[in-house]
């Protein structure tokens, strides 16, 4: 019993302390964060290992002392450059809350309500102006999950929204870089090099962009704004361009290739805070704030309320899962089929997205 003792007693005192180790704040720098833009993909580099959801890089989350239930489990990426004041009230517009309802009164976005007062950005998805623009600063958004820039005309002339715009911000835009627009096209001075249009956050016709580049905010007609990747490190990649001068083939971040026009526009790099899927929100009352209602499970409602409601037991009974509209789940294809698909499939997918064991097995 004695040597038992001692064993313990020496191993308390090799062994350092946990509460020694442990910070009120869990806080490291980002400074081992490069400035570095890949947009081609070498062909000689080797195969990375796949990260998992479990591989969590502690060095770019906040995390704090769980003190309270509430922030025991709170994670937040570390984003230091980000601006903390408001917001240009220009380049803002009121919000009115609805609840998921539409016109009619109807829900049509379930656990919807509440949340925070906010005002929506005006995020300029088409820029149309040429000219070089630099960048203020980098702000927060709470309508969506990317971080956006504040951009300044150089132009003496602009006034008004045509001198300062919202945009996306790139993963690792900063405060004093240079955005440029070139969607009516490429002048023919000599002076615009090929290496100087291909810089992050620089908007180009797909058929300038080289093969292998990574872009965001890709738009789907000639004069429209963007609607594809525009959420938080998401990226798309041009794969190929066809000899016929009409199309070229984007690679999307869920693995699907599909043909986008030429003429159609794309901005360089990727969409900023990459680091936004690893947060966790910590608690039931932060989601209220962010106009999330709780989500309650079909089983737990009535029978007049979802399909697998009612009953004395807590059990669908022999049911096949469907969702409140009795539509079938868990696996039902709710998207036509490619091209290989009937005459109304669409028709731009050359490649649809993996699913199942190919999906498992990396798309191979």
């Amino acid at each position: 019993m004695l040597g038992v003792r001692a064993l313990r007693t020496f191993s308390s005192l090799v062994a350092p302390s946990s509460s020694r180790v442990s910070n009120n704040v869990l806080r490291t720098t980002t400074n081992s964060l490069a400035r570095t833009y890949a947009t081609q993909f070498a062909p000689s580099a080797k195969d990375q290992p796949k990260a998992t959801s479990l591989d969590v890089d502690t060095n770019v989350f906040k995390t704090y002392k769980p003190v309270s239930p509430g922030i025991r489990h709170l994670r937040r990426p570390i984003n230091d450059h980000i601006y903390e004041g408001r917001p240009v009230r220009l380049l803002t517009a009121s919000l009115r809350k609805h609840g998921g309802r539409n016109s009619h009164g109807r829900i049509t976005v379930r656990f919807r309500g509440g949340g925070h007062k906010r005002r929506v950005r005006l995020i300029d998805f088409v820029r149309t102006e040429p000219g070089e623009y630099d960048v203020i600063r980098i702000e927060y958004d709470p309508g969506r999950s990317a971080h956006i820039a504040l951009v300044k005309a150089r132009d003496p002339k602009a006034e008004g929204k045509t001198k300062w715009k919202y945009i996306l911000a790139t993963e690792g835009m900063r405060p004093g870089d240079v955005v440029q627009s070139f969607r009516m096209g490429i002048p023919d001075d000599t002076s615009v090099l090929r290496t100087r249009t291909i810089r992050p956050g620089n908007v180009l016709p797909i058929r300038s962009i080289p093969t292998g580049t990574v872009i965001h905010c890709v738009s789907l007609s000639p004069n429209g704004k963007a609607l594809l990747v525009r959420s938080a490190g998401s990226f798309a990649q041009v794969v190929h361009h066809e000899e016929s001068g009409r199309y070229s083939h984007v690679r999307l971040q869920s693995g699907e290739i599909r043909k986008v026009l030429q003429d159609c526009c794309a901005t360089i790099g990727r969409v900023s805070n990459l680091n936004w899927k690893g947060r966790k929100i910590g608690k039931a009352g932060r989601n209220r704030w962010l106009g999330w209602r709780p989500r309650v499970r079909g089983v737990a409602m009535n029978a007049k309320d979802h399909p697998h409601g009612g009953g004395r037991g807590k059990s669908k009974s022999n049911k096949h899962p469907v969702s409140v509209w009795g539509w079938a789940t868990k696996g039902k294809r709710t998207r036509k089929p490619g091209p290989k698909g009937p005459k109304n499939s669409n028709k731009m997918v050359i490649r649809e997205r993996p699913r199942g064991k190919e999906k498992r097995t990396g798309g191979s």
